[in-house]
């Protein structure tokens, strides 16, 4: 690949701009906000100059609902020898492509995950699909040069390539992405009218449920506009698990002890079931999870210390594989856990204790 259209300088395509131009491809912006497209360039993901000739590869990086007529509009025209969306529904698209009599030879649907809660040219990164699956929905009918324009992509992106049928995708990411956004969602309402003296208690956990709440919501109903059965179905699920939890809580109030057992009963099964789904979350670079131990670092809220905490564990033949900061409510100071490997927590706990660092034992 040598040359390259980007259709929409949101996160995803300046971010897939800014890889491909950092492998040496000539990348061209396009946005229907031409602002956008120049901040884009501003940042060294390309040029917002059209290009003179057919491109390589087209990357269209619009909202699910707007995709189909993108393509069409950039294939009618044809810009590029190949053309590829990103958008994180593949199923509804490909359909209104077909339903429009379109040659789909040139075309296929992939969808790279990974995101972040912001949007926009200038939450972009080179490397924010590094190490992440980007699910690819070739067809009999794909060309196989637009299937090696897409790997070509999807390798300078530094991302994983996995192949799928795109209704299995799209039930798929409702069950891992779009699902999960809207309970996150839910809990965090919860938060929006409550007493302040109970919102200053908030820590890592309500943080991690949350987080993803942040996201930008227009962007999300048009997501979820384009894959509204799968999540309905699974939250169908998960309204019966409330259901069933709602009540068992109720019986622990109850006076009668065989009630209360039964109630600690069903507690029990959705904490040890959720137990058995959390193991099968991957791990790192989607390889099988492994156990970890945390070293827990007391911190000062200053400049560089979480620099000289790494650093210290380099020094010391280290590698972290995960790091949380949990920050004290109404103080200056925080506490930093580093996931390490088992057989490394007595040589980190070593090293930093030497280095002056104040360390909490772990329960």
């Amino acid at each position: 690949m040598r040359t390259a259209l980007v259709i929409g300088t949101g996160l995803i395509g300046t971010s897939a701009a800014l890889a491909l131009s950092g492998r040496g491809v000539v990348v061209h912006l396009a946005d229907h906000d031409p602002e956008q497209a120049r901040t884009a360039a501003a940042l060294g993901a390309g040029t917002d100059e059209a290009p003179a000739a057919p491109v390589d590869l087209a990357i269209v990086a619009a909202p699910p609902a707007h995709v189909a007529s993108v393509l069409a509009d950039a294939m009618s025209r044809g810009v590029a020898r190949g053309y590829v969306d990103v958008a994180s529904v593949k199923g509804g698209p490909r359909r209104e492509l077909e339903a429009r009599g379109l040659d789909l030879s040139s075309y296929l649907g992939t969808h790279p995950m990974s995101g972040r809660e912001k949007s926009g040219p200038l939450a972009a990164t080179a490397d924010l699909f590094e190490g992440r699956p980007w699910v690819l929905t070739p067809t009999r009918d794909t060309d196989t040069e637009v299937l090696n324009l897409a790997l070509e992509l999807v390798s300078h992106c530094r991302a994983v390539p996995v192949v799928m049928d795109a209704d299995a995708h799209d039930r798929a990411v409702a069950l891992v992405s779009h699902m999960p956004h809207l309970v996150s969602s839910m809990v965090a309402a919860r938060l929006e009218h409550a007493e302040e003296a109970a919102v200053r208690l908030c820590g890592q956990g309500i943080r991690d449920v949350t987080r993803i709440a942040a996201s930008d919501p227009r962007m999300w109903i048009d997501i979820l506009s384009a894959n509204p059965g799968p999540v309905a179905d699974l939250l169908a699920d998960v309204s019966a698990d409330l259901d069933e939890t709602v009540s068992a809580l109720r019986a622990l109030q109850s006076s009668d002890e065989s009630k209360r057992r039964e109630g600690g009963a069903g507690i029990e099964d959705v904490l040890r079931r959720g137990n058995a789904g959390q193991v099968r979350v991957p791990g790192k670079h989607g390889s099988a999870p492994r156990a970890y131990e945390v070293v827990a670092v007391l911190i000062d809220d200053q400049p560089g210390q979480l620099a000289r905490i790494f650093a210290d564990a380099g020094a010391a033949g280290v590698n972290v594989e995960d790091v949380r900061i949990e920050h004290a409510t109404g103080q200056q100071a925080g506490l930093v856990q580093l996931w390490v490997e088992p057989n490394a927590v007595p040589v980190l706990t070593s090293a930093l204790r030497d280095r002056g660092w104040a360390l909490r034992q772990q329960r």
